[in-house]
């Protein structure tokens, strides 16, 4: 596994000036979290959305999504986006910030 590097620039661009932004390896990608928690990821060339669970069965109708499952179980409330589905800035600004949002209701850790 790994990380397109050029989408990782992307969400770079976009998200590192937001206050509690940090980024860290795992999973084989990178992980972008705020005030501890973690909002998206990148691996390969999809994000991950940590949309929650509320909003898990919404995001995942919507076209080039699917769960989250890299060990063979999957994880509610998280969905895979392809590359498809973020091409343009403005999807890929919409479903960072959907990230964003779910990590900012979380308690700081």
């Amino acid at each position: 596994m790994g990380y397109d590097k050029g989408l990782a620039q992307r969400v770079r661009e976009i998200l590192e000036g937001e206050p509690g932004f940090n980024e860290k390896k795992m999973f084989g990608g990178i992980g972008i979290l705020f005030n501890g928690n973690m909002a998206c990821g990148i691996l390969n060339d999809d994000i991950i959305i940590r949309v929650g669970p509320d909003n898990y069965e919404e995001s995942m109708k919507r076209s080039h999504t699917r769960e989250f499952d890299i060990t063979g179980r999957p994880m509610k409330g998280w969905v895979m986006v392809s590359s498809d589905g973020y091409e343009s800035d403005n999807d890929l600004m919409e479903w960072l910030y959907k990230g964003v949002e779910y990590a900012r209701s979380l308690p700081h850790k």
